[in-house]
């Protein structure tokens, strides 16, 4: 039985794992922050590494259960090749237990439905994201991080291809699991909740202290990756100013003044439908909280139409790319991406690709 399941193409041996000394049989995975020691024939956290025989396996390596042509502002990435097309790929597991997780039929699988998806080898997904003519590849939808050995053989591949990378991630990746994927990694949306707050990661997330996150960011930066955050903004629980100043703070002194800060706002889903909507003023005001530390690019995310899916330039103010949510509605900089009003480069990589689109409403 065992040699069967080995056999299937989606079941590899993991990265990032050795035998536990005193335990036989048992292994601890490195590869996320919870480092967990797992016993024979048992899932770690994420659902999707198991200990087979005394060996750690991936049992979700190509098993893919959304693959979608995205705007690369969906992720959100704003100021990263603005306008361009990314092939997103996912497959299902997580190593959060996020109540409000808006894609939890994915994340949660272990507690729902278990496995499930359709094999595609890396050379299939590249085959697939240039048939469709996308500019790269995003690991997104659940947590890229527990299907590791997938996404670097992909980027590898994807590299060779001509093909960005990037990644949506909670950060919980250890530093040597970044370390392997290195340069092949060219932007990441690093997602936290709640501003970061200890109680909210414990309760409402599964995580019993957030602080790695921070480590992870500070490693990714080694490398080169351009970085945005987002924070997803829950009322009532998650959503005290005193988090969201001390986050902005942490952003602009280790990351930068430029690094684009979002604001996410929460929609009732999975086991938090009881809590309503964000109200748009909370956010309005975070966003000014964020400002007042010093981040120079701070935006609201889903709140289609709100002037602050906008940006606006750090020097003099002048509004260089209008948005209508994941869509680029006015592009005002000039080559080099600077601005056209005080010719100020501003902190965007990659030139706009992409068609101008029309919103359909008016902005706040």
């Amino acid at each position: 039985m065992t040699e069967n399941l080995v056999d299937k193409p989606y079941v590899r041996e993991a990265d990032f794992w050795e035998p536990v000394e005193g335990k036989p049989g048992y292994v601890r995975c490195n590869l996320c922050h919870k480092r967990c020691i797992i016993a024979p024939g048992k899932y770690g956290a994420c659902g999707v590494r198991k200990n087979i025989g005394g060996k750690l396996y991936t049992m979700v390596y190509g098993l893919v259960s959304a693959a979608h042509m995205d705007p690369i502002e969906k992720k959100p990435l704003m100021h990263f090749y603005p306008g361009s097309s990314t092939f997103s790929i996912a497959t299902v597991g997580c190593n959060f237990y996020c109540k409000f997780c808006q894609n939890w039929e994915l994340s949660q699988s272990r507690l729902e439905q278990g496995l499930y998806g359709v094999y595609m080898s890396p050379e299939k997904v590249i085959e697939e994201a240039m048939s469709l003519g996308a500019d790269g590849i995003t690991y997104t939808y659940n947590e890229p991080t527990v299907f590791f050995e997938f996404m670097y053989d992909t980027a590898k591949l994807a590299k060779r291809h001509g093909l960005y990378n990037t990644m949506v991630t909670n950060g919980y990746m250890t530093p040597e699991a970044v370390r392997k994927l290195g340069g092949l990694m060219d932007a990441a949306t690093v997602d936290l909740k709640g501003g970061g707050n200890k109680e909210f990661y414990r309760k409402i997330m599964g995580v019993w202290n957030p602080e790695p996150i921070y480590e992870t960011i500070l490693e990714m930066k080694k490398f080169g990756w351009f970085l945005e955050v987002t924070n997803l903004v829950v009322p009532e629980i998650g959503d005290k100013t005193e988090d969201i100043r001390k986050l902005a703070r942490w952003i602009r002194d280790n990351l930068g003044e430029e690094t684009p800060f979002h604001l996410l706002r929460f929609h009732p889903d999975y086991k938090l439908k009881n809590l309503p909507p964000t109200p748009i003023k909370t956010l309005e005001e975070l966003a000014k909280i964020a400002m007042e530390e010093g981040l120079k690019h701070v935006y609201l995310g889903n709140l289609w139409g709100h002037r602050l899916e906008n940006t606006y330039c750090p020097k003099c103010g002048y509004p260089v790319i209008e948005r209508y949510g994941f869509y680029i509605t006015a592009w005002r900089l000039e080559k080099g991406n600077k601005c056209p009003n005080c010719g100020y480069k501003l902190n965007i990589r990659g030139e706009f690709k992409g068609e101008l689109r029309r919103p359909r409403f008016g902005f706040f």
